[in-house]
């Protein structure tokens, strides 16, 4: 292999001499040394990257966290709260066992990453890391990789069965410069069925990786709401494996956000499987940078199987919005149906949308498409609002609201949508001109 280039070579070695491998001993040493042999090897990204040419990732590089001041939430109850839902809570990072439930939920195994990974065994030493260290090829990603070799704590969930209720991981941002490396693992069995729920910023600077395997006919439903905390950094992953008739649908909505980049891998190895990837961004950059990034890569390595990418983002005063999407069908892949649509409503014309859509097919017996499409809003629709009564301002709210419905669709539960639907409503009032 070739030597890095000296920039990305400085840019390596200064992140890194600022971490320690949080155990040296333990099921998770060997995938946590593979992780750190492969990035010591292709380093960190730079910002001609191909895929982070849109995205800067020098405040992802930088040694010190740049600040970002915790936002006063209290006027809103914490989102999910009217879901029965198993809570657990991070605070920066940190486990808070006095405000977290019991780990304990029928159909279900939970247990927390530095509980357990000192031990010789455990069921996740098959999946840490390996989802994450499949995903780099063709792609390379190198936050993920720092992520498993250095991650502090995270969920692991073992779906034996149905779960009774949503398991939600709550992040509590509390100090300026915190800086969390979080790592969950999800397994669903054959015919088991479990939902995630992600709420808040876990810190002021964040890097989460999720990986999930939904065995054959398992179900894996995943919500996450990304917060309204104005100055957080963030780079997450979620990696999904689907085997035969499962099922994997995942969605975000991101409120605020100087920089944040969601990045979606999913392969499909067994037939007749689904998986919806879904986002809802909505950004205003007249008080703080608003740049967020949703990096899709969908893999079909199986018959008849179906994958969905719905990603809008509404952008004002400057906010910048990506996306890069991928679907890639691979011999054999036939009856492949893959859907992909990024869109951006521009409320003004200082904000802008960059996107990158992509298929790469290499079967004849496909049905795939893709399209991007960047607009403001609609006048005549706007004038048809507001010649029946409806005022300027709710005439917009409106208008936005239905420009996003369709990602909001793709969430399963009616419930956890018409929250995220208030908290969209919530948050359009608190930013009107």
């Amino acid at each position: 292999m070739m030597a890095l280039p000296q920039v990305k070579q400085d840019a390596t070695d200064a992140r890194l001499s600022t971490l320690s491998l949080p155990v040296q001993d333990g099921w998770t040493r060997s995938a946590r040394a593979d992780a750190l042999s492969r990035l010591t090897a292709r380093g960190l990204p730079a910002a001609r990257d191909e895929y982070w040419r849109f995205t800067r990732p020098t405040d992802l590089n930088a040694t010190e966290v740049p600040g970002a001041a915790p936002m006063d939430e209290s006027d809103e109850a914490p989102i999910f709260d009217g879901i029965d839902a198993l809570t657990l809570v991070f605070r920066d990072g940190v486990f808070d066992a006095d405000a977290s439930d019991d780990l304990r939920l029928e159909g279900v195994e939970i247990s927390r990453l530095a509980s357990v990974q000192g031990a010789d065994i455990h069921w996740a030493k098959d999946l840490y890391g390996t989802l994450e260290a499949k995903g780099q090829d063709p792609v390379w990603r190198p936050f993920a990789a720092l992520n498993t070799a250095f991650a502090a704590d995270g969920v692991l969930i073992h779906a034996t069965g149905t779960g009774t209720r949503p398991i939600c991981i709550r992040y509590v941002h509390e100090k300026s410069d915190s800086d969390p490396i979080l790592h969950h693992v999800v397994k669903v069995d054959e015919g088991a069925a479990v939902t995630l729920l992600e709420a808040g910023a876990p810190g002021a600077r964040f890097n989460t990786v999720l990986e999930a395997d939904v065995a054959d006919t398992g179900t894996f439903h995943h919500v996450r709401a990304q917060g309204r905390n104005r100055e957080r950094r963030a780079n997450t992953h979620t990696f999904g494996r689907l085997g035969r008739e499962s099922v994997l649908k995942s969605f975000t909505l991101s409120l605020n956000g100087a920089l944040t980049r969601n990045e979606h891998i999913v392969e499909f190895t067994g037939d007749n499987a689904v998986a919806h990837v879904a986002g809802a961004a909505i950004g205003d950059g007249r008080i703080a940078p608003f740049h967020h990034d949703d990096t899709v890569f969908v893999t079909h390595d199986a018959v008849n199987c179906e994958s969905r990418q719905v990603f809008k983002k509404v952008l004002k005063n400057g906010a910048v919005g990506v996306f890069q999407g991928k679907i890639l069908v691979k011999p054999g892949a036939q009856k492949t149906d893959g859907y992909q649509i990024s869109q951006a409503l521009l409320l003004d014309d200082d904000s802008q949308f960059l996107a990158k859509p992509e298929l790469e097919i290499y079967a004849d017996d496909v049905a795939c498409s893709h399209g991007s499409t960047t607009g403001s809003i609609d006048e005549d629709m706007l004038f048809y609002l507001k010649a029946r009564g409806v005022p300027h301002r709710r005439a917009m709210d409106l208008l936005v609201l239905a420009f996003l419905a369709e990602s909001l669709h793709e969430i399963e539960s009616d419930d956890i949508a018409e929250s995220l639907r208030t908290r969209l409503e919530n948050w359009l009032d608190r930013h009107a001109d």
